[in-house]
């Protein structure tokens, strides 16, 4: 009797953890199948980036911001961000600034293919700064998604494309601190931080760019660009605070094959060979590492 009251407590413990990770599974699979529709947004219309910025971060503000004040926790997600709140809406609005523009310089599967590096990058700095130490497998697909990226940016060399290759590797970087951010501190607010990252945009674009020239069809473009796109961050940071960093950015790899896809049914935008030969070493690497992981897992190693 005594026995089956201690592993009763297990057993639902373990229940509650699958719960979590299957929960947290989903929400970061929700966001990546919005973020791979980023580049069509920006490509969809002629303003340039600091408009794009501008009316993105200020439809997500307030989308976010009505959706928290409906559900009661609006003190509760900007008084509790604290530090970690505030540095997640800083290091977020960092990625963005990149983010956006990337996509007028270089093609969309250079953009997503690049970011699909994320969850190395992640794991490096969870290394560093959470003592998370990554396995063997991470390791050596974090090296095979280095050289993937090289090898993309190779193909940029004397062009326009490669300002933005380089802005969706500062890109690439700024997320992955966003994710350990909220690995190292799950308590933090995910909403709040979304609200603050696009407070920080608007006024820099405002400054930078003229949002208000913008055609009215384009401004209802951009808009519903930062009303899906809030939803989208919401539930990364949610999904984030549920799993590994590192695993949190290997599901997110999802977008990776789903923008290039968009772009070539919409856009006709055929990738060069270097994104198809570096791209191909990125996503070999990404669904590769996460294989192993799991196939690991199963046998209890």
């Amino acid at each position: 009797m005594i026995e089956a009251r201690a592993i009763a407590p297990d057993l639902a413990g373990g229940r509650n953890l699958q719960a979590t990770r299957r929960l947290g599974i989903l929400l970061v699979l929700v966001s990546a199948t919005v973020f791979s529709c980023a580049g069509l947004f920006v490509k969809g219309v002629e303003s340039d980036a600091w408009s794009i910025l501008f009316w993105r971060g200020l439809a997500a503000a307030v989308a976010t911001g009505v959706f928290v004040a409906w559900r009661g926790n609006l003190k509760r997600e900007f008084s509790h961000m604290g530090r970690p709140g505030i540095s997640a809406g800083i290091v977020g609005a960092a990625a963005t600034i990149a983010f956006i523009p990337s996509f007028k310089y270089t093609s969309i599967a250079n953009v997503s293919l690049i970011y699909a590096a994320v969850p190395f990058i992640a794991a490096a700095i969870a290394w560093l700064w959470l003592r998370e130490k990554p396995s063997r497998v991470v390791l050596l697909a974090s090296l095979a998604a280095f050289a993937g990226v090289l090898v993309i940016v190779s193909g940029s060399l004397d062009s326009v494309n490669l300002r933005g290759d380089m802005l969706a590797l500062w890109m690439t970087v700024g997320m992955a601190g966003y994710l350990c951010i909220y690995r190292r501190y799950p308590a933090t607010p995910a909403a709040g931080p979304a609200v603050l990252l696009s407070l920080i945009l608007i006024p820099i674009s405002w400054v930078m760019g003229e949002p208000a020239a913008a055609p009215i069809d384009e401004i209802l473009i951009m808009s519903a660009f930062g009303l899906v796109f809030s939803i989208a961050a919401v539930t990364l940071a949610e999904g984030a605070r549920r799993l590994p960093a590192a695993e949190t950015a290997l599901i997110s790899a999802l977008e990776t094959p789903l923008a290039p896809l968009w772009a070539l049914i919409l856009f006709a935008e055929i990738p060069t060979r270097y994104t198809f030969v570096g791209g191909g070493i990125i996503l070999v690497a990404v669904f590769g590492a996460q294989w192993f992981g799991r196939s690991r897992k199963s046998r209890g190693l």
